[in-house]
């Protein structure tokens, strides 16, 4: 049965009967009206609920929701300028190994020949040349410069269409290049191809995560990193076969992003996670230090990462 619409004062009324703090109403209006009750309330009251009477815990005010929604807010921004770093470095990586493996010709990134074209790979493939790439490269409105290249020279190359790609669609023309190719973008990050290529996958949704403003703190991916060096390292305990950390969780995005940033970079996000952490835990009452690292799927030593070679 679909809820009913409410009206902002109905909302903050209905909070209030949950049993959160309204200290100001005119404040808890104001960001409903700014954040979306889904967005602010839905996606963030679990971590302040009783999981037994299904109410707020007793103390959760009103501003304590909004503190973790600014955190994770703020924690998306620390996220997402590395990975569109990223994302760049990679497109242009893909470019040049295509190119200059095939050359530039347009007929070379649709030609199913070029890529890892064995029976498990053929409809990933097929999809990536037929759906993506095909497309893109003969009718693109929003593109200009591929409109450019199309109509002056009769031919988009792929270092003019890589920058099209969403970051999925990259990731998955990686996935499906020759070995050789995925070697040579590697050997650059001191992972081996199907590494990369499980990274790709998992820091896709983290990614899109990030730039479509959704929660990121809590979020767990269906694919998981492999099994790495930094785990090891880091000493994550196990459970079962499957790291308790760094797999699904927000961690594997930390771990992986430490094969795939220079040291400056990585240590400014690392600096700017710490600093988020600390200030929010210093103000919010309700969830202290731990409980937000253990949410985040966070080991306690996890600062301890910038300090092991790779």
């Amino acid at each position: 049965m679909a809820k009913p619409f409410l009206t902002y004062e109905q909302q903050i009324a209905h909070l209030s009967s949950k049993n959160m703090i309204i200290n100001n109403p005119q404040f808890a209006k104001q960001m409903l009206m700014e954040i979306g009750y889904f967005s602010l309330i839905v996606a963030y009251k679990h971590s302040f609920k009783n999981p037994t009477t299904k109410n707020y815990r007793d103390d959760v005010t009103f501003e304590d929701v909004v503190m973790l929604y600014r955190f994770d807010e703020e924690l998306r921004h620390a996220f997402l300028k590395p990975l569109l770093a990223f994302e760049r470095t990679l497109k242009t990586q893909l470019a040049y190994v295509f190119c200059d493996r095939y050359g530039d010709s347009q007929n070379e990134y649709l030609n199913h020949a070029n890529y890892d074209y064995v029976p498990k790979k053929q409809r990933s493939i097929d999809k990536l040349i037929n759906q993506f790439l095909q497309p893109l490269a003969l009718v693109s409105k929003d593109y200009p410069y591929i409109n450019h290249h199309r109509d002056t020279h009769g031919n988009v190359p792929l270092w003019v269409l890589i920058n099209a790609l969403t970051f999925g669609n990259a990731s998955r023309m990686f996935e499906n290049l020759p070995q050789s190719l995925q070697s040579a973008i590697c050997k650059n990050y001191v992972l081996r191809p199907h590494e990369m290529a499980s990274i790709l996958s998992v820091i896709t949704k983290f990614r899109n995560t990030c730039a479509h403003g959704e929660r990121l703190f809590e979020l767990k991916t269906k694919d998981a990193i492999p099994d790495l060096s930094l785990h090891n390292k880091l000493q994550i305990r196990k459970k079962g076969t499957e790291y308790m950390y760094g797999k699904r969780d927000l961690f594997s995005l930390v771990i992986a992003l430490r094969y795939l940033l220079s040291k400056e970079s990585y240590s400014q996000l690392i600096r700017k996670i710490s600093e988020l952490i600390a200030t929010f835990t210093a103000a919010c009452e309700i969830i202290d230090q731990s409980d937000l690292l253990r949410r985040m799927g966070f080991p306690s030593n996890w600062k301890m990462i910038t300090r092991y070679k790779l």
